[in-house]
């Protein structure tokens, strides 16, 4: 079908991913990747298909990446594009008017030369050119679009700066970027002589995919082959005592459905048939463990046995990527290890929560089938990583490290800090390979594509939008002035300074959330979910209090 064939059609243009460069000028000296940097033209685009702008990256890293080449498409009688009447005369691609010359320097290396096509009126430049001389380029070497068939895109990534900023190159990304959006990255780059503002409007433009059958994203049949290709493998620390489990078993085993008013919990059916379905996150109800000793003990342990990864598979850039986000399930959050420079402290209480939901999400190119990036989502934020900076086993699976207790995901083992790297002081996240782990590449269960129209059947706890866990309060401030008071008294801070250094889980946990209620779910992909203070959320929700376990209410 449409998916891996190469190309891809977006309304009135169809377009290929050019991945064979030719090297036109490079430079070691300005400010930036310390290995510097190459700027290249693409070749051996296909006959019948445009240039659209050249590519450029740093010295230290494989020639892996990407522009795309267009052509105008001859719409059939019975084709509809999406929001836009194509009632217009003028063609979907046309030559610059000619060229402006944005900078130009000599590295050593030789002469490098900047230019920004020129578009006619109408018409947008989709990227920028490089010479290795002053001679302007032919108006033949690359196409500029019809502005109805762009969307705006935005600064990403600094490759290169010169010093005091006088000259600066980045990557470009669409501006919205969720899973309804259309925009499409080129894959080109964006440089300029002047400041750049935050959201502002910049010179070249991204792509807009205008058809809406998004015929390039996977079937169903190859979703399932693309998981067992590229699924990972999640290892968790060889002293994790707070195991992951799936949601049946997490059911099954005692949780209770709480809500607002009534003091006892009930059951839970396996299904989760009987939690509250839709609406949003009002408070109004929220899930705890079992109220027994022993039971709660055990659910708090998880059940690796039982671990699955929940599939969530969406459109990303306008169809031209599908990403498979993976969730997955634990029951408990167990405390925080902080470290203070030198000192290593192993917290009582301090992070606890009931339900995590954790994710990572594989990044596949639908031009091609292969995985392109893998997003590891962490506390507040998290990172991409290219296919070629992760580790890997059993051939194509990428490995995903879980850390201890907090369940963040990260790309390699080791230690890595969540506050003040440079002052050594805030939480660790400990991840390590050991005998437990899931192989998401055959224990998966897909809940979600929505672009599937109805294939796919979601769960019932998927509707779920209420907290998956009570909110917790802690005692931070006592904990931490017994801490305090241990250090040498030359690094000892004043405690308004510790808690401004630590994150806001030291504070209390809001009860998370289900999937469906996290930003990552629809909106822009990057799955920064943000744990807050209790007193800046506006809820009226009971709160356990686990300095003295006692309830109490607290209005924001």
């Amino acid at each position: 079908q449409g998916f891996g064939t190469g190309k891809i059609n977006l309304g009135e243009l169809e377009v290929v991913k050019i991945t064979e460069f030719e090297r036109v000028w490079s430079c070691s000296l300005l400010r930036g990747k310390a290995e510097g940097v190459t700027f290249y033209k693409p070749v051996g685009i296909p006959d019948g298909f445009f240039c659209l702008g050249y590519y450029c990256q740093p010295n230290g890293q494989p020639l892996r990446g990407y522009v795309l080449a267009a052509r105008e498409r001859v719409a059939s009688s019975t084709e509809v594009y999406c929001d836009y009447d194509s009632d217009t005369d003028f063609p979907a691609l046309r030559k610059p008017v000619n060229y402006l010359l944005i900078w130009s320097t000599d590295c050593g290396s030789g002469s490098g030369f900047f230019w920004l096509p020129n578009p006619p009126l109408g018409y947008k430049a989709m990227g920028i050119l490089v010479t290795d001389t002053l001679d302007e380029p032919d108006v033949e070497e690359v196409r500029c679009v019809r502005e109805d068939l762009t969307e705006t895109c935005e600064i990403m990534d600094t490759i290169l700066a010169t010093d005091a900023n006088t000259f600066q190159v980045w990557t470009t990304r669409p501006c919205k970027r969720g899973m309804f959006c259309k925009g499409v990255s080129v894959g080109t780059f964006f440089c300029c002589t002047y400041f750049i503002s935050e959201n502002q409007e910049l010179e070249i433009a991204c792509l807009k995919n205008l058809d809406p059958s998004l015929h390039a994203m996977p079937n169903l049949d190859q979703i399932h082959a693309l998981i067992k290709h590229y699924g990972a493998t999640v290892f968790f620390h060889p002293k994790e005592d707070c195991m992951p489990s799936s949601v049946q078993w997490f059911f099954k085993n005692g949780a209770l459905l709480y809500k607002d008013g009534k003091v006892n919990g009930e059951p839970i059916d396996y299904l989760g048939s009987n939690l509250p379905s839709g609406g949003t996150n009002d408070g109004a109800f929220w899930i705890d463990l079992p109220r027994d000793d022993n039971a709660r003990k055990n659910v708090r342990n998880g059940n690796l046995e039982s671990a699955e990864l929940y599939v969530h598979v969406k459109p990303a850039l306008g169809g031209t990527f599908t990403d498979i986000v993976m969730w997955i399930f634990c029951p408990f959050n167990g405390p925080a290890n902080l470290k203070i420079g030198l000192m290593n402290i192993q917290m009582n209480k301090i992070g606890q929560h009931v339900g995590d939901w954790e994710h990572f999400t594989l990044r596949i190119s639908n031009f091609t089938g292969e995985l392109w990036q893998v997003y590891f989502s962490q506390h507040s934020g998290g990172e991409w990583v290219d296919a070629f900076n992760l580790e890997f086993i059993e051939g194509n699976k990428p490995i995903v490290y879980s850390s201890k207790h907090g369940h963040a995901s990260f790309p390699h083992p080791g230690i890595y800090l969540q506050g003040s790297d440079k002052l050594g002081i805030g939480i660790r996240n400990d991840t390590a390979r050991s005998n437990y782990f899931v192989d998401s590449s055959t224990r998966y269960q897909i809940v979600a594509a929505e672009y599937l129209g109805g294939v796919v059947t979601e769960p019932c706890w998927l509707q779920y939008m209420r907290e998956w866990g009570p909110t917790i309060v802690y005692d931070s401030r006592s904990e931490l002035d017994k801490i305090i008071s241990l250090l040498p008294l030359f690094v000892r801070f004043s405690v308004e300074n510790i808690f401004d250094l630590f994150p806001t889980e030291l504070y209390g946990e809001e009860g998370p959330t289900g999937p469906k209620e996290k930003d990552n779910w629809s909106a822009w992909g990057t799955g920064r979910e943000q744990r807050m203070c209790p007193c800046s959320r506006h809820s009226e929700k009971p709160q356990i209090d686990e300095s003295n376990a006692e309830c109490r209410m607290q209005s924001a």
